[in-house]
């Protein structure tokens, strides 16, 4: 039966094959591989001499009794005499006239050796070496023969693993045959004295006469990274028997960073303790990223670029590594001083991760202490990255995040470790060289981009603890209807804007609804903002018009030193009519969305932006909102963009708004701001759902005049209305804070005063105006014998809550009373 093990012959095998045989040191070196569709192995190429020369066949059978077939089938090396090799299985040269027919008698005396090659789950074929010297083959030399014999075998691996990397997908590429080429070593280990040949020291780009013996000397010229692993290799009794293999970085002369592949064999002394080591050198270069490792740090390095956050940095990691290692964990966390402060799991339940982390879990993710982990904490104090194979000896909290294998990368940025990297595997996970290099190269990206949003992150917390404290915490409750905002800041540059919203309660069942925008992004935009909010909210609340309020702003804007001007649109609407005022000052227009679904962007004659002229004006225009009627106001960071133009941005928000369900405000201011994508400019958006005012507040006034009995009056009037009203069980307490009230108000202020009642939704709402700006002063302690200061402290006994606010060219003092559930209240209309 033919013999097939999807190795390719090819003439790529015989080119680079001549390239490395001669590093053998033997007169001849050949590779014989099994041969497609055939049961035999065919020489593939053959350095040092002609075949003929020393009579080797063109193939020898499988099945045949030669040391290249017992070779081959049993996987240990044999060392024939050179005649062995022409047996009669073996077949003959080829007759073409030439010198190789002349000459096509073995040697009589020499040596010879057959090794195996051996990859890591095929048989790849023999490697077969002559020489004319009679023992030209010592133990050293068979030692160094074999190990020479594994690098030629990871080379022709590496061709077929090309080959099948064509139909099935491989994250990583292993080496060239071309790349093979090294020289060998003895080490005395006790002394640390080294005999090496010229291709090492060419190697290290070191001259023979410059080399002094020493170990040292080449340890200079290894990358820092790679020493720990070296010399765990080649100190005394630091390795077994069987062998080692290693890939390691030097710098050579020229700054060139070569990476070196070495294999080893330590030799036992007499007493049983390692005595020398034996080795083999050679260029790595197929280490240098390949095309899919270059794929894998050009696409991390695209996702580190964008990300903003430490949590966008770490779901960057996991989505590029990942799938390209097969990984079955990643974790990825900052080290703040002794602890790791996990920014993402993947995958996220507990139950997948150690009984160690599962027990921190407090939060989203947990929070763990180095201390706990030794053999971490030891490879971050190394800053160096370490890798575990299956099996390894490791604390439960690693040992079961990786039971197949284990990476743990230190994510070094600024001469100091910020972070760290976990990577594990389930099944059993063999770490190449070429994977090492990845991860090493990966991480100093990793940790770079740590930094850099863990000051993004310090930025935004800045941001938005300013923005806070800017805006208003949280909105009021509003008889007649709903309102909800949303503010999202935007994710490029400072997360500092000037946008602004505001809901201010007026008198007589009226609300103020502002939104505004200044003009750029930083902290003075975010200052003026919150001047303009505060300023607009005074005006208003001291009962001035629309119209009147922005025109103060204005002028208060440009008695600021500031070149910024700002946008602002502000609504007062009546709740118990459904009429709303509208000045709109370089702003967007306001959106309706009337109560059959349609969507209409509101016509309102506008002045121009705040700050921009003194004799600005700013047109008032009124709109009826009936009932299901929904008002949106938002700045221009929902509705344009670099790429989207304006009129098209306000056409997708008309359409959004009128596809969303307005019987939740909330979810549809939601749908409004959608998705948490890229902004260049900040968010706001403020709705109004409009449900009309199901019971009409009932509401009474009286003229007080400055007369002795002018309390009396007022007394009269309250009692009068509460019983026509229907209140009659809070009547005495509401006749008390009237007579408080009133005689405060006259005692104390020159001028008009006013009394106004309001009864709606079960509240009782008493009400003085007067014409002095000057807020009542709650006295902090009465004496029994002083004859006055106790009318506010009796207010607050007898009130559910009351207050002072200021109006144009004076101020209003209001008590609210709760009445009883059993009071007959609205029964009629004052």
């Amino acid at each position: 039966m033919a013999y097939d093990d999807g190795f390719p012959r090819t003439e790529a095998v015989q080119e680079v094959t001549a390239r490395v045989l001669g590093a053998s040191g033997a007169e001849l070196t050949a590779v014989y591989v099994p041969a497609e569709g055939h049961d035999d192995l065919q020489l593939a190429e053959m350095v040092g001499g002609s075949r003929g020369s020393f009579g080797l066949p063109a193939s020898y059978p499988l099945s045949g009794d030669s040391p290249v077939a017992r070779a081959f089938r049993t996987g240990l090396p044999q060392w024939p005499r050179p005649a062995e090799l022409t047996g009669k299985d073996a077949a003959p040269p080829p007759d073409d006239g030439g010198e190789e027919r002349r000459s096509g008698a073995p040697p009589a005396t020499g040596s010879a050796g057959v090794l195996p090659l051996a990859g890591a789950t095929r048989r790849l074929g023999c490697l077969v070496v002559v020489d004319q010297a009679v023992d030209a083959f010592d133990a050293d030399r068979r030692h160094l023969l074999e190990l020479h014999a594994d690098q030629v075998a990871a080379g022709l691996e590496a061709v077929a693993a090309r080959t099948m990397a064509r139909t099935e997908r491989r994250s990583l590429l292993g080496p060239g045959l071309d790349t093979l080429r090294g020289g060998a070593f003895s080490l005395t280990l006790h002394t640390g004295r080294m005999d090496a040949d010229a291709q090492v020291l060419e190697l290290f780009g070191i001259a023979r006469q410059d080399f002094d013996g020493r170990l040292e000397t080449l340890l200079e010229r290894t990358a820092p990274d790679d020493v720990p692993a070296l010399l765990a290799i080649v100190e005394p009794g630091g390795v077994p028997v069987a062998g080692q293999q290693l890939s390691f970085r030097i710098r050579r002369p020229n700054g060139e960073l070569r990476w070196l592949s070495l294999r080893c064999r330590v030799l036992i002394g007499a007493d049983g303790a390692p005595e020398r080591m034996l080795g083999v050198v050679a260029d790595a270069s197929y280490l240098r990223p390949s095309a899919d490792e270059v794929s894998i740090v050009q696409r991390l390095s695209a996702a580190l670029a964008n990300a903003a956050t430490i949590r966008d940095v770490s779901r960057a990691v996991v989505a590029t590594l990942r799938a390209p290692l097969s990984a079955d964990r990643i974790a990825v966390a900052e080290l703040e001083a002794d602890r790791l402060v996990v920014a993402v799991l993947d995958p996220p339940t507990p139950g997948a991760w150690p009984a160690s982390w599962q027990s921190a879990w407090r939060s989203e993710w947990p929070d763990i202490s180095c201390h706990g982990l030794p053999t971490l904490e030891g490879v971050l104090l190394g800053g160096h990255v370490a890798v575990w194979p299956p099996g390894a000896d490791l604390e439960p909290g690693l040992a079961g995040i990786g039971p197949g294998g284990l990476a743990v990368l230190p994510l070094p940025a600024e001469g100091r470790i910020v972070g760290v990297c976990l990577i594990g595997w389930d099944a059993e996970h063999r770490f190449s060289p070429e994977e090492r290099s990845l991860l090493t190269a990966t991480a100093g990206l990793v940790g770079q981009a740590l930094v850099r949003a863990h000051a993004q992150d310090a930025w935004h917390e800045l941001g938005t603890m300013l923005q806070r404290s800017l805006l208003p915490r949280k909105l009021p409750e509003l008889a007649g209807g709903v309102a909800e905002v949303r503010y999202l800041p935007a994710t490029r540059g400072l997360e500092l804007g000037g946008d602004w919203y505001d809901v201010i309660p007026l008198s007589d069942s009226h609300v103020a609804l502002v939104i505004g925008d200044v003009e750029g992004h930083s902290a003075g935009a975010a200052t003026i903002m919150g001047q303009m909010r505060t300023a607009i909210r005074a005006y208003a609340v001291e009962g001035h018009p629309p119209d009147v309020v922005i025109a103060h702003a204005n002028r208060l804007l440009l008695g600021m030193e500031t070149d910024l001007f700002a946008t602002c649109c502000y609504v007062d609407l009546d709740m118990e009519e459904g009429i709303a005022w509208f000045v709109r000052a370089g702003h967007l227009p306001p959106l309706l969305r009337y109560p059959d679904g349609s969507t209409e962007e509101l016509p309102i004659e506008g002045g121009p932006p705040l700050g921009v002229s003194e004799e600005a004006e700013f047109p008032l225009t009124e709109a009826g909102l009936a009932p299901g009627t929904v008002l949106v106001l938002l700045t221009d960071g929902l509705a344009e963009s670099a790429s989207l133009p304006l009129e098209e941005g306000l056409r997708r928000v008309r359409a959004v708004l009128g596809a969303a369900d307005p019987a939740d405000a909330g979810r549809l201011a939601d749908a409004l701001v959608g998705s948490g994508k890229r902004r260049d400019d900040d968010v706001a958006v403020l709705v109004l759902r409009y449900d009309g005012m199901r019971v009409r507040p009932t509401r009474a006034h009286w003229a007080v005049w400055r007369l002795p009995d002018a309390v009396m009056h007022a007394r009269r009037f309250t009692g009068r209305m509460l019983r026509t009203w229907g209140v009659t069980e809070e009547l005495d307490v509401a006749l008390l804070v009237v007579s408080e009230l009133v005689t405060n108000a006259i005692a104390h202020t020159q001028g008009e005063v006013k009394l106004d009642l309001t009864l709606v939704a079960g509240r009782l709402r008493i009400a003085v105006n007067d014409a002095s700006p000057r807020a009542p002063v709650k006295p902090v302690s009465v004496d029994w014998e002083a004859t006055g200061g106790r009318g506010l402290l009796l207010v607050e006994a007898m009130s559910e809550t009351w207050g002072s606010v200021p109006l144009s060219g004076g101020k209003q003092v209001w008590s609210e009373i709760c009445l009883h559930s059993d009071e007959r209240i609205g029964r009629t209309g004052a």
